[in-house]
């Protein structure tokens, strides 16, 4: 028994496609591959945005410390990329007012990857900042 004949119209469809149908084909998957291969590079050659580097160093410090950034306080661009200062909570107490909070100097490389990063000083987080006039 044969196939229904919807299915051998649709067989012999495929074979009678013109040769000016293929080569459009052939064309327009050439033009994407172009266009994929322009916008690859373009998001290679792209820096990152401030929000972005501030969100990537957020969250390359949140891996390395286990310690969640609660704020960036600070941040600049430097000859070797940026650095910026990112608060952290280090030990929840009750009230929060009491609970310790830490200061860390976060270094990045001009595409926003860490580059290194250190404590900088630790406080109660309902103190003034007497070191800055606060």
């Amino acid at each position: 028994m044969r196939g229904h004949p919807q299915e051998e119209v649709a067989m012999s469809n495929t074979h009678s496609t013109s040769p000016s149908q293929n080569s459009q084909k052939s064309q327009k998957s050439e033009d994407a591959e172009q266009t994929h291969d322009t916008t690859q590079n373009e998001t290679e050659d792209r820096r990152p945005t401030l929000m972005e580097v501030l969100r990537e160093a957020r969250s390359q410090l949140a891996e390395l410390t286990g310690l969640v950034p609660e704020t960036v306080s600070s941040f600049e661009q430097t000859e070797d990329g940026w650095s910026l200062e990112v608060e952290v909570m280090e030990l929840a107490r009750v009230p929060d007012t009491m609970s310790l909070m830490a200061s860390y100097q976060v270094d990045l490389d001009p595409e926003g990857q860490l580059t290194g990063y250190r404590r900088v000083r630790r406080y109660e987080r309902g103190r003034a900042d007497a070191r800055r006039g606060g």
